[in-house]
């Protein structure tokens, strides 16, 4: 691993080094233009079953807090253009201060430096890439909220928000490629430092296979050494757009993903293992068909109709106990590219077998959720 990180640190610094007087050049003019943007998401939620709370807890002597009002993402962005190569980005999500607020609240706080299409580079917290809800933000995706497996793997070090640096690019042909490449600590954001030494190392590949019905296949891989022990996580997904009509359109996204969870091997009291890391592994997979109309009356821009089918385990090898969650979804956009947004819908959970006192419970969550962009 130590020479991986090497061989990384030298790539980079031969770069830096090939283009520094053509860079110097060209970026001698400073732009000082900074931008701020956000997004304010509030909602309301209630169990369909009054002994499961808001979390998913099933409460067997009743007392659970099962329908809430709650603030989800008040978020700002600060984008400081320092010149036309280089961005520093800052998120924050004020909603965070409802609870204990220690290493949350900031999410994105990375710089970024432009060689060309084809290299850049980022150094920071942000979302490294590896899967098709990285490529969004959340105010834009299809359903209620991110996938069960999203969350996962990125309690797992792979998604969500990381610290570390990453080098990515896109080539322009016949068959456009994006990819980028990225090392974080794997130890989840807004850490003091890394916890183990190890280092999660992880890439993405993006091929337009289909420009009319932009369709795109993303090949995902990675490992890493985690407490000593090697982990890896891999995922492939596949999206695209189908016209139906003048004002109809279809759009179709799918994933699969597995890999160690380690987070949960190594939570585990030593004496309850059951093999080494490499026996806990999870999966999961999600189909998402979005139905747009694109309505464009008075301010209503759309209506859009969505149904989210997910399968996910989080310990197939031992204790499988896999989760199957429905997310029908209806949403209203107002003004143009989400600027309001209403949302109507439940998330329907159904597991193998309901494990009183845990999340591992039936159940249905119901949500109306209103956002608007800043």
């Amino acid at each position: 691993m130590n020479k991986l990180l090497m061989i990384l640190v030298f790539s980079l610094t031969g770069i830096f080094h090939v283009t520094a007087q053509e860079i110097a050049k060209k970026d001698s003019t400073a732009k000082g233009k900074i931008t701020m943007k956000g997004l304010f998401q509030a909602r309301y939620v209630f169990s369909g079953n009054k002994n499961v709370d808001l979390n998913g807890l099933q409460h067997p002597d009743g007392k659970a807090v099962y329908n809430d009002f709650d603030i989800k993402r008040a978020r700002l962005q600060f984008t400081s253009k320092i010149s036309d190569r280089t961005d520093v980005v800052l998120l924050l999500n004020l909603a965070d201060f409802k609870s204990d607020p220690k290493n949350k609240v900031l999410e994105n706080a990375y710089i970024t430096y432009r060689l060309d299409d084809y290299i850049n580079l980022k150094m920071g917290q942000f979302r490294p890439a590896f899967g098709l809800e990285d490529m969004y933000p959340v105010d834009v995706i299809k359903s209620l909220d991110y996938s069960n497996q999203y969350a996962a793997f990125g309690n797992n070090g792979w998604q969500s928000f990381q610290i570390g640096a990453s080098i990515y690019g896109a080539t322009h042909g016949e068959i456009p490629v994006k990819y980028e490449l990225s090392v974080v600590n794997g130890n989840n954001r807004n850490q003091v430092m890394d916890n183990d030494n190890g280092k999660h190392f992880s890439s993405r590949v993006e091929l337009g296979l289909q420009k009319s019905l932009n369709i795109k296949l993303g090949l995902n891989g990675g490992f890493a050494t985690v407490s000593g022990d090697n982990v890896y996580a891999s995922g492939v997904d596949l999206s695209g757009v189908i016209p139906l009509g003048k004002k109809w359109s279809l759009e179709l996204e799918t994933e699969f993903k597995q890999g160690n969870n380690h987070t949960y091997y190594f939570g585990l009291d030593s004496a309850k293992r059951v093999g080494g890391v490499g026996n806990y592994q999870m999966r999961g997979m999600y189909f998402l068909p979005n139905l747009r109309y694109a309505i464009n009356y008075h301010r209503l821009s759309s209506l859009e109709f969505s149904c989210r089918y997910e399968n996910f385990d989080s310990d197939f090898k031992h204790a499988s106990n896999p989760r199957q969650t429905w997310t029908p979804m209806v949403s209203a956009e107002f003004l143009k590219a989400y600027s309001a947004r209403i949302q109507v819908g439940v998330n329907i959970d159904r597991y193998k077998r309901n494990i009183p006192a845990t999340t591992q419970y039936n159940n249905e969550m119901f949500v109306i959720q209103v956002q608007s962009r800043l």
